[in-house]
């Protein structure tokens, strides 16, 4: 429920710099739009994301308010662009309105003040209810490559049952890349999916766009 498309974060609104990359060609059909989010499965993003996920889960579960902020923090540090941060820190906001209003839970109250990543928001609120990590850094990075996959729908060098093939494909390497992340620590940090960078800061002067990022 938290992570499908009907839940009012706005996911919707955002391609993740995937906009530019069909814009200038580098993902242009099924096995370069796959070939783009793989990489940001294993070297980029979406990595990052995971290890944070499973850094604020722990937070929470311990109940650790100062650790959570340092988690916090440093995921919006990480944003490579201004778009990059308006993607997670939007969404993180709108999804803890809608949890702490449907779900709440008192793991959520370690938040303070200011913007929260998306990522680090939907790990405490998976915490506060006692899901398990893996699991729920697998769904979290499922629904990530799904909304990239309906964003390439819309741009174009894909048709839907392309998207769904990759999305089929990738599954195994999320959930991967789940049980890796939940072992994981902030020393694991890191990333070198460069293009896609550089594809956020380029989306931000792009001429003519359909998403936010």
């Amino acid at each position: 429920m938290w992570l499908s498309p009907a839940f009012p974060v706005g996911a919707f609104a955002y391609s993740h710099a995937l906009e530019w990359a069909v814009e200038s060609g580098a993902a242009h059909d099924a096995a370069s739009v796959e070939t783009w989010i793989v990489d940001l499965v294993e070297r980029g993003s979406l990595r990052n994301d995971l290890v944070l996920f499973a850094a604020a889960y722990r937070a929470v579960e311990a109940g650790d308010a100062a650790a959570l902020r340092e988690v916090d923090e440093l995921a919006l540090a990480l944003a490579g662009a201004r778009e990059r941060r308006l993607e997670s820190a939007g969404q993180g906001a709108a999804f803890l309105v809608a949890v702490r209003a449907a779900w709440p839970a008192p793991g959520l109250d370690l938040f303070g003040e200011g913007d929260h990543a998306y990522a680090v928001a939907v790990a405490a609120a998976a915490a506060a209810h006692r899901l398990k990590l893996p699991e729920a850094a697998a769904a979290y990075a499922l629904a990530f490559v799904a909304n990239l996959v309906s964003a390439a729908v819309r741009l174009g060098p894909i048709g839907q049952t392309d998207g769904q093939r990759i999305t089929a494909a990738l599954f195994p390497r999320l959930v991967e890349a789940a049980r890796i992340a939940a072992g994981s620590t902030l020393d694991d940090l890191g990333g070198c999916a460069l293009r896609s960078d550089i594809a956020a800061m380029r989306h931000e002067t792009q001429y003519s766009r359909l998403f936010r990022s």
